[in-house]
């Protein structure tokens, strides 16, 4: 007989009242998962492949060549298509600093935006699906994004019924 199976922290959260932003989804000892949620879920309003593929290949090159490269530990989509996780790791046994974290992501978009030329590992050697790659869409996914962030103050919180 099988034990009791657990949720994943992201299914407690109610996908129906969240937003765009910029949230913390989890800590686990010194790493912090943060949610990229670049779209609203469940609106029917998702990345399509190549624009999730593009900003995937940008973002995470630019992300492990930013002042917080050494933090990195991952990052990539969700399989919802509505956004991308963060991995981040702390020093010396403390959490990654917010702050840092929005301030990267920041400095990313805007590479992103000023990006020229090919995008990162598009070659058959680099990547399983190099053709789906397509600069102004990545490009237009951190516009997006960076516009989210502008919009209002990020407070990593999750948005509770209690915010509506």
């Amino acid at each position: 007989m099988m034990s009791e199976i657990r949720k994943i922290q992201s299914f407690t959260v109610d996908h129906r009242i969240m937003e765009p932003g910029l949230y913390i989804s989890m800590t686990d000892g010194d790493i912090t998962t943060y949610d990229l949620r670049t779209r609203k879920p469940n609106t029917g309003d998702v990345m399509d492949n190549a624009t999730m593929h593009t900003f995937e290949h940008l973002f995470a090159t630019y992300v492990r060549n930013s002042p917080m490269a050494s933090s990195v530990v991952y990052f990539g989509p969700m399989g919802c298509q509505t956004g991308f996780y963060l991995l981040m790791r702390g020093k010396d046994g403390k959490l990654p600093d917010n702050t840092r974290v929005l301030e990267t992501i920041r400095l990313v978009l805007g590479q992103i935006l000023n990006h020229q030329g090919e995008v990162f590992g598009k070659s058959d050697i680099e990547c399983g699906n190099y053709r789906n790659l397509d600069l102004a869409l990545g490009q237009k996914e951190a516009a997006r994004y960076l516009e989210v962030l502008d919009r209002r103050p990020v407070t990593f919180a999750y948005p509770t019924k209690e915010d509506l």
